[in-house]
């Protein structure tokens, strides 16, 4: 029994801690699209020269292309038992397309749920622009909800935090809207599919995980996903 599930959410909606604690949970791996582009790209695979092509043009690596790279993950034995968390991805139309495509043809598998968490452009920006972020282990803390044990110092690495000098709050409204624009027509896609659960990414860290538990409901209480 495995699950492909999807987490869908705007910078700052907690989607990436959404997907470890699921991960954790139901011991489900997950996959970043970012992060198998770097891998690839710094072991120097096939695919990750390809890719390195496109980014040392400054253009986008195209969809097939990354799809590629995740449905390679996806046939390794670990993706094979349980399914996967796929973080943040897809990000367009074309790319969810060209995933449910590859699954289905490579793995004769499809994607269970996409979890959409919905964070207001008001609430975002505060969460962002407070933003400070350690340079060693990449740990994101915030000024009010999430703040250092001794300022603009990491708690694991002792390392001075940092701060991205685009984390104003006029500036990360400019950059949220542009990310509206690209994610509400791939929400609106999956909820058409029938596949789409939106949740109310505002409330605290574990009510919204909790949300999240509950909504898969009771295919993942089997013996291979113990939610125990």
């Amino acid at each position: 029994m495995y699950l492909n599930l999807i987490f869908l959410g705007a910078p700052g909606a907690g989607k990436g801690t959404q997907a470890k604690l699921l991960s954790e949970k139901l011991g489900i791996p997950t996959i970043s699209s970012g992060e198998i582009l770097r891998d690839n790209i710094c072991r120097r695979t096939r695919l990750g020269l390809e890719a390195q092509d496109f980014v040392e043009r400054g253009e986008l690596v195209p969809d097939d292309l990354v799809v590629s790279m995740i449905t390679s993950v996806l046939r390794l034995p670990a993706y094979q038992q349980n399914g996967a968390l796929l973080d943040g991805f897809p990000r367009s139309i074309e790319q969810a397309k060209a995933l449910t495509l590859a699954l289905k043809t490579v793995l004769n598998q499809e994607i269970y749920r996409v979890f959409y968490i919905k964070v207001g452009k008001g609430e975002l920006a505060q969460r962002l622009s407070g933003r400070s972020i350690c340079p060693v282990c990449n740990t994101t803390y915030h000024d009010t909800k999430n703040p250092p044990l001794v300022t603009q110092r990491c708690n694991k690495e002792g390392a001075t935090l940092y701060r991205r000098s685009d984390d104003t709050y006029a500036t990360t409204l400019n950059r949220l809207q542009v990310y509206f624009n690209h994610i509400i027509p791939l929400v609106d896609y999956y909820d058409r599919k029938g596949l789409l659960e939106i949740i109310n990414g505002e409330q605290s860290v574990e009510k919204v995980n909790s949300e999240i538990y509950q909504k898969l409901g009771e295919m993942a209480r089997t013996p291979q996903l113990s939610l125990a």
